[in-house]
């Protein structure tokens, strides 16, 4: 167990200080303490994430739960993704998390809502993708206010997760996590890092009767690929997951309808940079949206400083800001472009509106 061998090692330090300086500090080690319960239960909801998934795939082989049960040695790479994880439930199913929510989510929900109003069209018939869907608030939302909705992940960490809240959380509030536990640095009171947070805030199957929402697991590029399906595809802190983010772009082309609208809002911190073995091509946003238009992309709405954060601790003393970009491409009536080609005569004004955005709730 990672954080228990963490929180031993910071034992042992602080039993190494001289007595006269451990006397000064009386809370460290009922904190410690503190730690090792928060530890405990948070392996008991893990524990119950990964047994709620032993059916998850049918054409899988599993051994006895009691296997399932046995924990084995995790690499630094799977705890890191974990640590991620347990923070993903803090952005997308808690009160915790409602700011950033509006700050992330409500850009792209109200631009759909004004592209495809509910008092001009059947909001029904508008099918909305949701690639790196995460736990899968954006796709519920979107899904909760009548579009047909599919969110898309390839992460196991996430489908795991999702699957949890989505279809056995039932009542709000019914569990609890403790999201900072692994952050020793940086914390303005001991009490902070095992402070809790309760999830789900709202009911995940409290959809309306007959709503289209689903989640698809698979990576993006393999699973969507017939032409011309879809109305709408909306991405938040998602092309930066790409090895080369033209091709994100090509294939986001490909699938939407003729006159389909890409809803984008994040930053450029692409994950592949610095990893050995593995193909990432960094561009600038500059030569992403040059991209964008050479493809074939009419801009009609884009902002270069959306200020957002990121599964963030707003008790810690270091927080990071991330200055997103939103837009919206639409993809002409007009099937013209193959990706080489363009020139666009009579191109619409890109719009530089600022809507003031309200709140999910």
């Amino acid at each position: 167990m990672h954080v228990q061998e963490r929180v031993n090692r910071a034992e042992r330090q602080f039993q190494s200080l001289p007595e006269h300086h451990q006397l000064l500090l009386p809370g460290v080690l009922p904190n410690l303490a503190r730690i090792r319960r928060s530890v405990d239960h948070n392996q008991e909801v893990l524990q119950a994430i990964v047994l709620n998934c032993i059916h998850m795939f049918e054409n899988m082989e599993y051994g006895d739960e009691d296997d399932l049960r046995k924990v084995g040695t995790s690499s630094t790479f799977d705890m890191d993704k974990l640590k991620s994880t347990i923070k993903q439930f803090v952005r997308d199913w808690s009160e915790a998390g409602q700011a950033e929510r509006d700050s992330c989510y409500l850009p792209l929900i109200q631009e759909i809502q004004r592209l495809f109003p509910s008092n001009k069209c059947d909001v029904s018939k508008v099918s909305v993708l949701v690639p790196g869907a995460g736990l899968g608030r954006l796709a519920w939302e979107i899904a909760r206010l009548g579009y047909a909705c599919q969110g898309n992940e390839w992460s196991f960490f996430m489908l795991f997760s999702s699957n949890f809240v989505l279809n056995r959380c039932e009542k709000v509030n019914s569990m609890t996590l403790y999201p900072w536990i692994h952050q020793f640095s940086n914390n303005k009171r001991s009490s902070d890092q095992t402070r809790p947070i309760s999830f789900p805030d709202v009911n995940p199957q409290s959809l309306p009767p007959n709503s289209d929402f689903s989640m698809v697991a698979g990576d993006f590029q393999e699973v969507y690929t017939e032409p011309n399906t879809w109305d709408c595809v909306a991405t938040c802190f998602f092309i930066d997951t790409a090895h080369n983010v033209i091709d994100y772009v090509e294939t986001i082309w490909n699938i939407l309808k003729p006159g389909g609208v890409w809803i984008n809002l994040g930053p450029l911190l692409y994950h592949f940079e610095n990893m050995a073995n593995e193909l990432s091509i960094e561009l600038s946003y500059e030569d992403v949206r040059a991209a964008i238009l050479k493809y074939g992309f009419h801009l009609e709405v884009e902002r270069e400083s959306v200020p957002t954060t990121y599964t963030e601790n707003d008790q810690s003393m270091l927080k990071y800001l991330y200055d997103c970009v939103f837009f919206v491409a639409r993809k002409p009536d007009h099937l013209y472009a193959n990706g080489y080609q363009v020139v666009h005569k009579n191109r619409p004004e890109v719009s530089q509106r600022r809507e003031s955005c309200d709140s999910l709730t």
